[in-house]
């Protein structure tokens, strides 16, 4: 029975600690960004050169900012990673496997139905949502309609909104 209630919270302490250690992260992306020259809308717009956007997120990389961008072009899906510093393009990768192509596939689903796009969902966002910067644009589909949720961090403070993208 001692047993039982030391792995009961053990896991309890695990799991209460999964929220602090996202604000973490949430926490350092937005430090990360505030340096970034180059606006998610700005990544979006570049990517389109390799395809159609279906997402796009600031994420940190072994530490690093990077600015990647899910797109489709020919029934095929690509990883897109734009310079932060530049806006350029700095690489561009097939998704053929994993859970990567899943996620790229839900999105294509999604944005299949949109009607708008989601460099203007990520600048409507920001209108509504005055000072703060859009880190992403994630496209799904809810009860039938496609919707994409924005998030936005400002200093520390992250919001997330969700916009319909029909």
């Amino acid at each position: 029975m001692k047993k039982i209630r030391l792995a009961a919270l053990s896991l309890f302490a695990f799991v209460s600690l999964i929220p602090s250690v996202r604000a973490q992260v949430d926490a350092k992306r937005a430090d990360a960004v505030k340096h970034a020259k180059v606006s998610l809308d700005a990544g979006l717009k570049a990517s389109q050169r390799e395809g159609k956007p279906i997402s796009g997120k600031f994420e940190l990389d072994e530490g690093k900012l990077q600015l990647s961008v899910y797109t489709e072009k020919a029934s095929k899906f690509y990883e897109i990673v734009v310079d932060h510093t530049s806006g350029k393009i700095a690489k561009t990768e097939e998704i053929t496997s994993g859970d990567d192509l899943t996620a790229a596939k839900a999105q294509s689903a999604a944005m299949a139905h949109a009607k708008k796009s989601l460099r203007q969902t990520v600048r409507d966002a920001q209108k509504t949502h005055k000072g703060f910067r859009a880190v992403s644009v994630m496209p799904e589909e809810k009860n039938s309609h496609p919707v994409a949720t924005v998030t936005l961090v400002k200093d520390h403070e992250t919001r997330s909104a969700t916009e319909k993208l029909d």
